[in-house]
Formats: structure tokens, sequence, C-alpha cells
């Protein structure tokens, strides 16, 4: 598969886009300390001035070539919709927040605020929903490695956004390592500090999650997910 590189990308869609384009960020995994990762992704978000579809098909060349390398569409706002929806996706506004580069146009954040309480319900609502899909997933599963260790690598990323979450909503420092997130999550909601080792150690790679059937892994794993959604429904 061809890679491209994310600022080739980014000047091809500038190009492209022109004065329509407010911003485009690369954020998550590629812009934090892991970067490096082996299995990090890269993620971007487009702003611009309207969404119709000259916008697209000025865009489909870019955004065709940049999929042929294996990586996803940008997200796309119109500007108006992103200074109007951090009540909607608090979650993560302050996790691009935290994690992002400016890649094209112009800096996007100015009078941009997330009401905690906002963050917090959105965060209850998240955890008790992958709580609930976890374990009836592991109900399935537990039987089957194979399909158990697609279940918890694929919830990973997303325990670890709602763990950088707490962090935030405790006024703890959110490290960008997310061995370090675990670590810290770990002291704050008081689950064993080793409980994700097994997911920290597949996303650094090169070695490879393999569970077994019944693996306490799995159990561990998803326990953690439990503790976190109980501390959470707790937080003033």
């Amino acid at each position: 598969m061809a890679e491209m590189r994310v600022e080739v990308f980014a000047d091809a869609v500038s190009t492209a886009l022109g004065d329509r384009l407010v911003a485009l960020l690369l954020y998550g995994s590629t812009a934090r300390e892991e970067q490096a990762l082996p299995r990090a992704d890269v993620n971007t978000l487009l702003i611009c001035d309207a969404v119709d579809d000259a916008l697209f098909a000025a865009l489909e060349p870019a955004v065709q070539a940049w999929a042929r390398t294996g990586r996803p569409a940008p997200l796309v706002f119109t500007e108006r919709e992103w200074r109007e929806s951090a009540d909607a996706f608090p979650i993560e506004y302050e996790d691009i927040r935290q994690a992002h580069r400016l890649l094209a146009g112009r800096d996007p954040w100015a009078g941009i605020t997330v009401r905690r309480e906002d963050l917090r319900r959105q965060v209850e609502v998240e955890l008790m929903g992958k709580l609930v899909r976890l374990r009836q997933a592991y109900l399935t599963y537990r039987s089957d490695g194979k399909r158990l260790t697609e279940v918890i690598v694929g919830s990973a990323p997303g325990l670890f956004t709602m763990l950088r979450s707490v962090l935030r909503l405790s006024g703890r420092p959110v490290p960008n390592g997310i061995a370090e997130v675990a670590r810290e999550a770990a002291a704050l909601i008081g689950f064993p500090a080793t409980a994700l080792d097994v997911v920290v150690v597949h996303a650094r790679g090169p070695k490879r999650l393999a569970l077994a059937p019944h693996d306490p892994r799995a159990a561990a794993y998803l326990a953690v997910v439990a503790q976190t959604a109980e501390f959470v429904n707790h937080i003033a």
C-alpha cells in the first residue's frame, strides 16, 4: 500500500478548496507522543465555509488518493457547525484540543468552550454504552479467543479516550502516552495498574495481542470498564 505523507494531503486539500478552507487538523494518536506507535491512526478534521456537492467534488481526487493509503477521509464540519457543536461532542472537542496539529488554514479554537456538565454527561452515557456492549460481546465470545481479541482491541482506543476525559473531569493532568494515561487513571479510579497492560503492549507493537478462550486478561479489562463507569456515576 502506497504511503502519502499527511503534509502532501494537506497541500492537496488546501489547493483544492482555496478560500473555502477554514482549517485542516491532524488529531489523535499521531498528534501525541505515541505518534511512532506502529498501530497509530491518522485522523484529520476539515472545517469549511459550507458543505455542498461542489465541495465534495473538489475534494474527491485528494481524498481518494489519501484513502488508497488506508487512511480515513476527514471529518467535515462547516465553520458554523464547529462553533455550535461543543455541547454535542464535548469529549471529542477536548481530546482534539489536547492533541492536534494545524495542517492548513487558521486556528479554529478561539471562542470554543466545553462545559464541564456536558463533558460529564457524555462520558457517563458513552461509558455505560461501552460497558453493556462489551458485556454482550464477552458473553458471546468468551470461549472464542480470536473474536474476544478483536473485541478488546477494537474497544481500547475508545476506552483510553474515556480515561483521558475522566482525568479532565477530576482536574488531573492528562498525559499524552497511553501507558501513562493507564497509570494515572488506575491511581485515580482504583483499578489495578497492570489491568490495561494487555492493550498497551498491543498498541506499542510489534507483538500482537492473542487472547486464549476464557482469558482472564479479558475479564480484567471488562472489570476496568465497569469500575470506570461506576466512578464517573459518582463524580459531582
